[in-house]
């Protein structure tokens, strides 16, 4: 088993857009490519673990989540493109039958990274997640993974707001920083 870094869509690998509702609005922080590549070139899986509540409030469907991913990997390049890409599509206040529910994949339910260690073969223990808020670092304190919090999209002006209940292992200021940091 290998281990994974979990990164966080929107405000870790691509600006932060609120709901992200067209392809063209997908716009990945230029150092994202090379922190993937540097990654996978280690041995780590890169696997994306991406809240899409935007499914259950009616905002967009999952074959257009699945469409960003698939535009996010033709920007990237194949040496780039993730591993695997795992969302949950759930809200407890949305709108649309059948995705109006708690789950146990929404973040930071540990639920997404336990599939894609399941499906990949992932140690999960030797594993980070990597991500602007921190529910990517309650995920990570309830996986078992090592938290990073990266201080771009909502990380800018929320990491000096630390909930009592999560510890990240570093603050960082980019995702090639959090590259950094793991490659050490």
């Amino acid at each position: 088993m290998r281990p994974a870094v979990f990164l966080d869509r929107d405000g870790t690998m691509i600006e932060e857009r609120g709901y992200l509702d067209r392809l063209d609005l997908v716009s990945p922080f230029p150092y994202t490519a090379d922190a993937i590549v540097r990654l996978r070139a280690r041995g780590f899986a890169v696997v994306v673990v991406t809240n899409q509540a935007g499914v259950a409030r009616g905002y967009f469907d999952e074959p257009f989540v699945r469409s960003v991913h698939a535009h996010l990997d033709s920007l990237l390049g194949p040496a780039a493109a993730p591993d695997a890409y795992y969302y949950c599509p759930h809200h407890p206040e949305g709108v649309v039958d059948g995705y109006a529910i708690r789950c146990r994949c929404r973040k930071p339910s540990p639920g997404m990274i336990e599939q894609a260690a399941a499906d990949l073969g992932l140690d999960v223990a030797r594993s980070f997640v990597v991500g602007d808020k921190w529910l990517d670092v309650g995920l990570a304190n309830q996986a078992g993974a090592r938290g990073i919090l990266v201080r771009t999209g909502y990380g800018a002006h929320d990491a000096d707001r630390r909930p009592g209940d999560v510890e990240a292992e570093v603050i960082v200021p980019t995702l090639v920083d959090a590259a950094d940091y793991i490659l050490r």
